[in-house]
């Protein structure tokens, strides 16, 4: 960690993730050179705010300062495909908050621009950086669940419940054809492949728009927070809520939800991976314990204690054992990974973070979801 001070960094975003962003980054003890906002004078106001020195006035200034080595893209999602394309260019490392782009089309160009670079290039899936999702993910690796059978769960929310919440996420032509898949869904298939080592074949999808007339705030508002004053009623094409089930390329089987509707779930993300040996699962509002189950002794829950726990749980672990690691902490352990192979000039074979290579799994995921809602049929994630 004593090279991180070195590091210049530069956050393209100022709404709530840009900020979560930034306050991590201080914390690993990076040199946060700027941000950028969606104006010059929204980044000026939000820097003062957050207490960065530097508030860029356009994306080529930015990636003009030879001072920043990494970017970070936590701006909406149709922005990350021209984006991330510009920082490549330029030469700089990248993190590009979920989902990677708008279709797998862009993500696939992502994919090889990342190849080609030599850069390190991650996806911001922060939520395998808890640590007993990292712990989780070596018992599977060392063969502690046997044969992956069934992975269920879902990932509910409920800031978009009311007809008055509203987001730029809403909108298609800015957050991409599906919502609570793309946002919140991708983070779960992504965290599921990822401990549990497998990949969906296939899905089959249907989608749900229960709110289809909002109303739109004339003003800016910011993720999980009301708007204020004048409104306009639009119409909503975006799903909120999604029901999947998933073919994996083992056999296994798989089903979930997303929500964004749910009344009285804040953040709730479950997992549940049944082997042929033990069963785990993990739930995000509870995030220091992981259940073990078996059938012939007695269950277990494990809470998060890097003394008992694998190396790969222990070295995403920061915190001592009874002091409960959250989300900000997540980012924390997630940025603190991805850093460690900047000052190393690559990613090394150990590291957990998700690569453009991910990202891209996740909009194939997400492209075949569409499809098959649209279709009616399972659709194999090798058609998209």
């Amino acid at each position: 960690m004593t090279d991180f001070p070195k590091i210049g960094a530069a956050v393209i975003g100022t709404g709530f993730i840009g900020t979560v962003h930034t306050q991590a980054l201080r914390r690993l003890g990076v040199d946060v050179r700027g941000v950028l906002g969606s104006s010059a004078a929204r980044g000026t106001a939000r820097a003062a705010e957050i207490g960065v020195a530097k508030a860029y006035a356009s994306l080529d200034e930015l990636l003009a300062d030879d001072t920043v080595d990494v970017v970070h893209v936590t701006s909406p999602n149709y922005a990350h495909y021209p984006q991330v394309k510009a920082i490549l260019s330029a030469g700089k490392n990248v993190i590009c908050e979920k989902p990677l782009a708008m279709t797998s089309a862009q993500s696939a160009e992502m994919v090889e621009l990342a190849k080609s670079s030599g850069k390190v290039c991650a996806v911001c899936y922060n939520i395998r950086f808890y640590p007993l999702n990292q712990q989780a993910h070596g018992m599977v690796k060392a063969g502690e669940l046997g044969d992956v059978r069934f992975v269920t769960g879902h990932y509910h929310q409920d800031w978009l419940a009311k007809p008055t919440d509203w987001n730029w996420r809403l909108q298609s032509d800015i957050g991409g054809a599906l919502r609570s898949v793309g946002d919140i869904g991708t983070h779960w298939a992504d965290l599921t492949s990822f401990v549990a080592g497998l990949k969906a074949n296939s899905v089959m999808a249907e989608l749900s728009t229960f709110l289809p007339e909002r109303q739109k705030p004339t003003g800016p508002v910011e993720t999980f927070s009301s708007g204020e004053g004048k409104t306009e009623s639009v119409e909503v094409d975006t799903d909120d809520a999604a029901m999947i089930m998933i073919r994996y390329e083992n056999g296994a089987r798989g089903v979930m939800s997303t929500s964004q509707i749910n009344v009285g779930r804040k953040n709730s993300l479950q997992w549940d991976i049944a082997g042929s040996v033990a069963s785990a699962a993990w739930d995000s509002e509870t995030p220091d314990h992981l259940f073990i189950g078996h059938r012939d002794g007695p269950n277990e829950t494990l809470m998060r204690d890097f003394t008992l726990m694998n190396p790969a749980g222990t070295a995403a672990a920061t915190l001592p054992p009874g002091h409960v690691e959250g989300f900000a902490d997540s980012f924390f352990n997630f940025f603190r990974a991805v850093y460690s192979d900047v000052a190393g000039n690559g990613r090394t074979k150990e590291s957990t973070w998700a690569s453009f290579e991910d990202g891209h799994y996740e909009m194939q995921f997400c492209d075949a979801v569409l499809k098959s809602a649209k279709e009616g049929r399972w659709v194999d994630l090798n058609e998209i």
